[in-house]
């Protein structure tokens, strides 16, 4: 995570549930041009093999307080704070999340999500009240699927692409990449879908193997590309997004 990382104990009771796994105290890589606080909500429903926060994975009800202990921080506005963004585990899983982001909007914060669009019902929901998306994608079609270990999830990602590109949030897109689940070359057709698609906004993350959920996503992959080829990838593609990022 970017910036210091706190959790806070419940004090106050409240109606509004989440699960809150974690808080990254303060961000400037998680909303740009913003300072943001990150809120990592407990519970996904997805099994990537890279992923390196599996212990948030597991759903849980959020305890009485644990909302208010956020909202308690959040009003305290440390560190020129300006900005909140609900993250993950899948923060589009919890009921009470719309409750929450407009609290933080009256707050006079902006407000931020990330997701892996696995409910575009929920997330057309709290569009009206985001100001910054930021879309995991998988892998292409199919693909995603895979990479994500459950049936039947890309089409839902491609309804709440839609939404996005339909729409007037701004976003980007963000995948995550480990060889074992991409060659270089499925990694290019993923990137010129997306701007084909009319997407402007595209991160290239590189998975960090120290901590994944599947042991074997840890061990050194044959044949990877090198740092090269990649960086080499992202300099073809720069001219189709408005802006590309490779992210270390």
């Amino acid at each position: 995570m970017i910036g210091s990382a706190l959790r806070l104990e419940p004090e106050e009771t409240s109606d509004i549930r989440l699960p809150v796994a974690s808080l990254t105290t303060s961000s400037t890589a998680d909303f740009p041009g913003r300072r943001a606080t990150v809120i990592h909500l407990q519970g996904c429903p997805l099994q990537c093999g890279y992923c390196e926060v599996s212990e948030m994975a597991p759903t849980r009800r959020g305890d009485p307080g644990e909302w208010e202990a956020m909202r308690a921080f959040l009003q305290a506005r440390p560190d020129g704070l300006d900005a909140v963004v609900f993250s993950g585990g899948e923060p589009t899983l919890h009921a009470d999340l719309p409750r929450a982001l407009e609290q933080a909007r009256e707050m006079g914060l902006a407000v931020g999500l990330h997701t892996a669009g696995p409910y575009p019902e929920r997330l057309a929901a709290l569009l009206p009240q985001l100001d910054w998306v930021a879309l995991d994608v998988k892998g292409r079609g199919r693909d995603f699927d895979r990479i994500c270990g459950r049936r039947g999830i890309w089409q839902q990602h491609a309804r709440s692409l839609s939404l996005l590109l339909e729409g007037n949030t701004p976003f980007e897109c963000r995948t995550t990449v480990h060889w074992r689940d991409f060659a270089l070359e499925d990694l290019e057709r993923l990137a010129m879908t997306l701007a084909d698609c009319g997407v402007r906004r595209y991160a290239i993350q590189v998975a960090r193997v120290e901590r994944c959920r599947d042991p074997d996503y840890c061990l050194p992959v044959a044949g990877a590309p090198p740092r090269e080829a990649l960086e080499a990838l992202a300099r073809r593609l720069t001219p189709h997004f408005a802006r590309l990022e490779l992210r270390h």
